[in-house]
């Protein structure tokens, strides 16, 4: 576990969590079967972002019941992602406000609306931010992640009938962050956003499966990395760490941290990573070159910087490949010289792990359950609802790796010793 909590959570709390596991089993379907009477929806808590720069806070809002083909879903906990803190600094586009955020959760089924599959009340479920159609040319064409609709979808905030379920005290519209809205109390998503769980598997920890474990394994799937290989992964945060997981379960012989903060080089570190290299000194990419004797196999881009771009890129050996995983805000360009691409490097992207992520949650829960992959031991922080403006921060400042909001206690298995004062 992560050696530096924040002052909001008490050293021993993320452990104590995880031991609070099996108490907190017999108290999860007595808290799931507590719900309200939905039929006319549901007033709850929840993180409303009301224009950029703005703190994010948390309102009263009114939550409609599901429609056709939706689920209604008891938010257990949700982790804090980058995109979120993009979404409230305006910086992926105007206007994706006002908004409810969170993207990356886990919960419990409520109530299903009519032809819904794969999922039922009482089914502990991971939400997916991205529910392809099946029908457009990446679906068909095997690229779900980058389904036209659900793009579209994601864009607008809407679920897939181009509506919200949800509304502010003053009866104003409010988007659905990236078609989920998760830091709140109850989500209703489409019902291939929902993707079902073991029991046993706690929802504090399974929420990271819905966005930062995903797309950090996944790239390094998509990637190909293969046994033997040099990678460097340059930012170690919450995605980071799990690129570096992947990495290391893909069987590479040299993976090489790179951050700014002693503490996520060595939580990469404890991840699996065979270097770390400190980016505040001298230049990154030299020292991955001198280190490797002429480059890495694969650079993997977790930051979304136009430097930290060119960093992989120039970290690479000739036939390397570049993979940008992070998120760049609107109106970032990258410049790289064109001799180079003599050499065949090449960079590509990946989105949310490049893959089904229908096919690839069962193997990365089997993972996590054979004890080859940790969940809990990149969370950094466990908070509240209304602390989740204070983990933005630590993001902007680059501090922590994961935080973990706990919504519902009972439901997360994390147990009441995680709440704070």
């Amino acid at each position: 576990m992560p050696a530096t909590p924040s002052a909001e959570t008490p050293a021993a709390a993320v452990p104590a969590a995880a031991a609070a596991v099996p108490a907190a089993a017999a108290a999860v379907q007595a808290a799931a079967a507590a719900v309200p009477a939905a039929a006319a929806g549901i007033e709850m808590r929840a993180c409303v972002l009301r224009e950029p720069g703005r703190p994010v806070a948390v309102e009263r809002v009114h939550l409609d019941p599901p429609g056709p083909g939706e689920v209604l879903v008891r938010v257990a906990a949700a982790g804090v992602c980058h995109s979120d803190v993009h979404l409230a600094d305006g910086r992926l586009g105007e206007g994706r406000w006002p908004m409810v955020l969170g993207h990356e959760g886990a919960g419990v089924v409520q109530a299903a609306g009519a032809r819904v599959t794969g999922v039922a009340p009482g089914d502990h479920v991971v939400f997916c931010m991205v529910a392809p159609c099946g029908a457009c040319r990446a679906c068909r064409s095997g690229r779900p992640t980058l389904c036209e609709p659900a793009g579209t979808r994601s864009v607008a905030g809407r679920l897939r009938d181009g509506s919200s379920r949800l509304r502010g005290a003053d009866g104003a519209t409010l988007q659905h962050g990236l078609t989920v809205a998760c830091f709140a109390e109850y989500a209703v998503v489409d019902g291939a956003a929902a993707i079902p769980i073991p029991d046993d598997l706690p929802l504090w920890q399974a929420a990271l499966l819905g966005c930062g474990v995903v797309t950090g394994i996944g790239a390094v799937t998509a990637a190909g990395v293969r046994i033997g290989e040099r990678v460097a992964v340059i930012g170690c945060g919450g995605v980071g760490l799990q690129v570096i997981a992947g990495a290391r379960l893909a069987g590479a012989a040299t993976i090489i941290a790179v951050d700014r903060r002693p503490e996520k080089l060595a939580a990469a570190l404890r991840r699996g990573a065979t270097h770390a290299l400190d980016a505040g000194h001298g230049d990154a990419a030299t020292e991955i070159v001198t280190m490797t004797g002429g480059g890495v196999d694969h650079a993997f881009e977790v930051v979304g910087t136009a430097g930290t771009i060119r960093a992989a890129w120039d970290a690479l050996r000739p036939g390397g490949t570049a993979v940008v995983v992070g998120l760049a805000p609107a109106g970032v360009e990258v410049s790289l010289p064109a001799i180079e691409f003599l050499s065949e490097k090449s960079i590509i992207g990946s989105y949310y792990g490049s893959a089904d992520p229908r096919e690839s949650f069962p193997g990365l829960i089997e993972l996590v359950r054979s004890g080859r992959l940790q969940l809990a031991d990149v969370v950094s922080d466990l908070i509240e609802l209304e602390d989740i403006d204070a983990a933005f921060q630590r993001l902007r400042r680059g501090q922590g790796s994961r935080s973990v909001v706990i919504i519902d206690p009972a439901l997360a298995g994390a147990g009441n010793e995680t709440r704070h004062a």
